[in-house]
């Protein structure tokens, strides 16, 4: 039997097309994607939009018997999740908070989360069950069988935590990036007159093209300063949001100012600057680490190689001196 003939009622030919198939589907599907053109800032600019429209129901309290939707597949997990009492968990509202620092705000994200960390452990653990102990693919020992399973249940179960975790990381590496030209346009805005709201409003209007995450941020903050009575409040929302401490130090100055009354323009100018001169000095940090990140590489394939052409023919002259002395 050949190494292509290991699927039952597949031929290698038959393989050989499906994989050409599924290549040429690929191809298509790249070339469709590099040709989208996609806008980053509308998704954003829609759960601003849905953000304000919550804030404003909840300030007239004007909320009704609403009609009853039709089943879908996120009330399916939301009975699940309230039958199981789930959402009533001292982990809630934690989730909900990572879930928020994600990207992740909308009314379902911690119904979807948990649903999917309760499903996933038994839908890869049924089908890694069904793949290694019935479809017969593999010649593998009962322990390995079930190791397989016993893994696959433990991935099912981190998968979610994995996944918030490096979107959470990705949005505060793109926010941490984004934050001193922001802070140049916040600057800016309030030498020219414009209040907090209008200028956070009209800063992450102009840095949305560049930097979405902080930009969304930056306008829910400007939503909820205009609607709650409190704007420290909102203030001390937009650092948990993000949960970084150059943001927090931008809203510890920001309540600052709106304390003592101290210059809003200058304080901002030196966040500006020393948040800018810690971006340049982990650039220069990184480009110092090159040479001893370069060493193991040059080492193990340059090296090698370097001694093969420089002693090879050396080797091969002793080599073919020694053996004419016999």
């Amino acid at each position: 039997m050949s190494a292509l003939d290991f699927i039952p009622g597949l031929g290698g030919a038959d393989l050989i097309t499906l994989m050409a198939g599924a290549a040429a589907g690929f191809a298509v599907y790249a070339v469709w994607s590099a040709l989208l053109v996609r806008d980053p800032m509308a998704r954003r600019i829609k759960g601003v939009g849905l953000h304000r429209d919550e804030l404003r129901q909840a300030m007239l309290a004007t909320q009704g018997n609403r009609a009853r939707r039709r089943e879908t597949t996120v009330d399916f997990m939301r009975r699940v999740a309230e039958r199981l009492k789930l959402l009533k968990t001292r982990q809630a509202d934690a989730i909900t908070l990572r879930l928020a620092q994600a990207g992740y705000r909308s009314k379902d994200a911690l119904i979807v989360y948990l649903f999917a960390k309760l499903a996933l452990p038994f839908a890869l653990g049924g089908i890694a069950v069904v793949l290694v102990y019935f479809s017969g693919l593999w010649a593998m020992t009962a322990m390995m069988k079930l190791f397989i399973a016993i893994a696959a249940v433990i991935a099912g179960a981190y998968a979610p935590e994995v996944f918030v975790a490096n979107s959470r990381q990705k949005r505060q590496k793109a926010m941490q990036m984004g934050l001193p030209d922001a802070l140049d346009l916040l600057v800016i805005c309030t030498e020219a007159g414009l209040a907090l709201d209008a200028a956070l409003t009209r800063v992450a209007r102009e840095t949305g093209p560049a930097c979405p995450e902080l930009a969304e941020e930056l306008g829910i903050c400007s939503v909820e300063l205009g609607f709650l009575p409190d704007r420290r409040q909102a203030l001390d929302n937009l650092a948990r949001r993000t949960d970084l401490p150059s943001i927090r130090g931008v809203v510890n100055t920001l309540q600052q100012t709106e304390k003592y009354g101290t210059p809003l323009s200058l304080s901002l100018r030196v966040l500006s600057t020393e948040f800018r001169n810690d971006r340049m000095m982990k650039a220069e940090e990184k480009a110092a680490r090159l040479p001893a990140t370069l060493t193991v590489p040059l080492i193990i394939f340059i090296l090698p190689s370097l001694f093969v052409v420089l002693l090879g023919p050396a080797v091969l002259s002793a080599i073919d001196g020694l053996s004419g002395l016999k």
